[in-house]
């Protein structure tokens, strides 16, 4: 069989050893059913994993009997969507906990403990946490939970669908706009039964570079694993696999076996074939920020601390009063001018006029008169600017309007001074652009919003022929493959490292936000006016 995919033409001839080193989904093949689960499948269609749409998992319904198996068919890894939850329907007693059935146990990374490999585990009681370890040799019945988060299919595909098994989905969302190209029934409601299609990822022995397959090849192939010498062939190694290694373990020389794809200046750096060094592994913080338009599609860039240039503020726009309370702080008063009036309801409350210039003093709770009764209610107390006095007033905090920022502060500030005086999200431009950065994408950017402190995981790297500087690589948004070279590193220290302003897509910004507020909650609703 000779075929080609992404450029590489691949002849697979009768005896040809190939070694696998993983798969991922390619696509998926949809089941429509169109009530529920058990209704009649009354169409087959494929889907690609960027199909549009949020959808509900169903919990599958037939249990796993060990948690060896969970951790065979499971994706468990750093984030919340490698967290599968599962209940027993008998107790587990442990040395010092009781599991009781059909508590919800969450799954949260496998590691060896003493010599055995077990699964950290926790539950949630009284809203305590309480955690501890499950050996892999576990066996009981184990159901998957309910899970009520709604998905992309994509990370259904990465994150969600067990091993060998099918996955059933319920669509939550509507998708905006219908038309005769799409798959699915017009106002489709009923559940998708999900049946993977995956590639292989595999290399071959006089071949330096990895093969894809796709699991629907027509090849025939036998297992030949426990009767062949597989020190034979390259170990390609991901970034996740590069930065699992111990600390000891770095600086290590590497060959680039698939390089990223993209067309920014660092991807041109890790072409396929390139020896780098890894120098070491670390959590480093990063600010992330969006342009400020009001058409989309908006950019969104990952900003290092060791950032050079110096930017000035941008007015900040509220939509209600509510979000005035959220943004004032001690250190300095807030000033805003109102976009768009509001005429109060009770006179003990004051109306806004467009124009309308306050000082935000503070949030409290004023007796308003409301159907012939005292009634208390939250209102932000705020002093009127007028042409040669001040006014203290009242602004009921369920207030829809609009105000803007006026800004006094002429001060050019490092992003670490922001990060430290001020509460994120914040509105800057760049001012001076980092010099040190050929080309500052910043610099070129009308306004930016500092929207929130992340952290994530990097490797320092720099490249064996030319080490003049060294380049920090995140480990999960960055898709490459290499190879370890057993090398002696020349130099132990790094040289100096160069500031990388990462842009990154929509679906990158949306992952990195959901990744870090993972264990965060929405801040409560303002107010409701009363009816």
């Amino acid at each position: 069989s000779i075929y080609e995919m992404f450029g590489n033409e691949c002849c697979l001839s009768t005896g040809e050893v190939i070694k696998v080193i993983g798969f991922k989904i390619n696509k998926l093949i949809a089941s429509i059913c169109e009530n529920n689960e058990d209704s009649q499948i009354s169409a087959k269609v494929e889907l690609p994993l960027n199909f549009p749409g949020l959808y509900k998992v169903v919990a599958d319904k037939t249990p796993y009997l060990s948690i060896e198996e969970i951790t065979q068919k499971f994706s468990i890894g750093p984030t919340r969507f490698g967290h599968p939850s599962f209940c027993c329907p008998e107790d587990i007693k442990l040395a010092n906990l009781t599991i009781k059935c059909g508590e919800q146990i969450t799954f949260s990374s496998v590691e060896e403990i003493n010599g055995t490999m077990a699964v950290n585990c926790g539950v949630v009681r009284n809203n305590q946490s309480h955690s501890f370890t499950l050996p892999l040799s576990q066996e009981g019945k184990f159901y998957e939970c309910e899970d009520d988060q709604i998905y992309t299919l994509k990370e259904i595909a990465e994150w969600k669908i067990p091993k060998s098994r099918n996955r059933i989905v319920k669509l939550s969302n509507t998708l905006h706009v219908w038309d005769s190209s799409n798959p699915l029934p017009e106002n489709f409601g009923g559940c998708l039964i999900l049946t993977p299609v995956y590639e292989v990822k595999a290399v071959m022995k006089f071949r330096k570079d990895i093969v894809h397959i796709l699991s629907d090849l027509d090849v025939e192939v036998k297992d030949i694993t426990d009767c062949y010498d597989i020190s034979s062939f390259l170990q390609p190694l991901s970034l996740k696999d590069v930065f699992e290694r111990t600390s000891k373990e770095f600086p290590m020389v590497a060959e680039i076996m698939e390089g990223p794809q993209g067309s920014q200046k660092l991807y041109n750096l890790l072409c396929t074939g390139k020896e780098i060094i890894f120098y070491k592994k670390y959590q480093a913080k990063r600010v992330l920020a969006s342009e400020i338009r009001s058409d989309s599609p908006k950019r969104h860039f990952l900003i290092p601390m060791s950032y050079k240039g110096k930017f000035k503020r941008r007015p900040r726009e509220f939509p209600t009063a509510y979000d005035l309370e959220i943004a004032r702080s001690e250190k300095e008063q807030l000033h805003v001018v109102a976009t768009k009036a509001f005429d109060s309801p009770h006179k003990e409350l004051f109306s806004v006029s467009v124009g309308d210039q306050f000082l935000v003093q503070q949030c409290q709770t004023s007796e308003v008169l409301y159907e012939g009764r005292k009634k208390a209610v939250d209102v932000l107390a705020c002093e009127q600017i007028l042409s040669n006095t001040y006014k203290k007033v009242l602004i009921p905090m369920y207030m829809e309007g609009g105000f803007v920022e006026v800004i006094h502060d002429k001060k050019q500030y490092q992003l670490s001074e922001i990060c430290k005086e001020f509460r994120l999200p914040f509105n800057v431009k760049v001012s001076v652009r980092d010099l040190s950065i050929g080309d500052d994408v910043l610099a070129a950017v009308p306004g930016l919003q500092l929207e929130e402190e992340i952290t994530d995981s990097y490797l320092l790297v720099s490249s064996v022929s030319g080490p003049g500087d060294s380049w920090e690589i995140p480990v999960y948004r960055l898709n490459m493959s290499v190879h370890l070279l057993g090398k002696d590193v020349q130099t132990v220290v790094p040289p100096a490292t160069r500031t990388t302003v990462e842009e990154i897509s929509e679906e990158q910004y949306y992952m990195v936000r959901r990744y870090e507020n993972q264990t965060l909650y929405p801040p409560p609703r303002p107010p409701k006016k009363p009816a």
